[in-house]
């Protein structure tokens, strides 16, 4: 059983990546933290750095859990490598770091995290940044 955390280097990525740390210690399951983009020329604020996914992977080593870290820049959508994750890793909790946005640039730009929501088949807890 596996916990998957869809993290993203800013603050709602941070509180995704705690709790799914704690929860993961609760009940003794794989902890798996996916950042993903589909990659291009372009910079995208979603991808984690190499001192980000530094500072991850440190912070899921000193966890004690069994706990991994994937970075997929390999053509698909970030909802399309999480839709695929919860399909083959068995997870029983997906967790989502959501931020606040206005209703405008809810329209405007769509959400990730919205789409994921509506397209896995497993429980999601989506958590705010403090």
């Amino acid at each position: 059983m596996t916990i998957l955390v869809a993290y993203v280097p800013r603050p709602e990525g941070q509180a995704a990546l705690d709790k799914g740390l704690e929860i993961a210690k609760r009940r003794q399951e794989r902890l798996l933290v996916v950042n993903a983009s589909p990659g291009g020329r372009q910079e995208d604020p979603a991808m984690a750095d190499v001192q980000d996914v530094e500072r991850v992977e440190q912070l899921l080593a000193n966890s004690g859990l069994n706990a991994e870290f994937k970075l997929f820049v390999r053509g698909k959508s970030a909802v399309e490598e999480i839709e695929a994750l919860v399909e083959s890793q068995k997870v029983t909790l997906l967790i989502l770091g959501l931020r606040k946005r206005t209703a405008v640039g809810k329209l405007i730009l769509g959400s990730v995290a919205q789409d994921i929501l509506l397209s896995v088949a497993c429980p999601v807890l989506a958590v705010k940044a403090s």
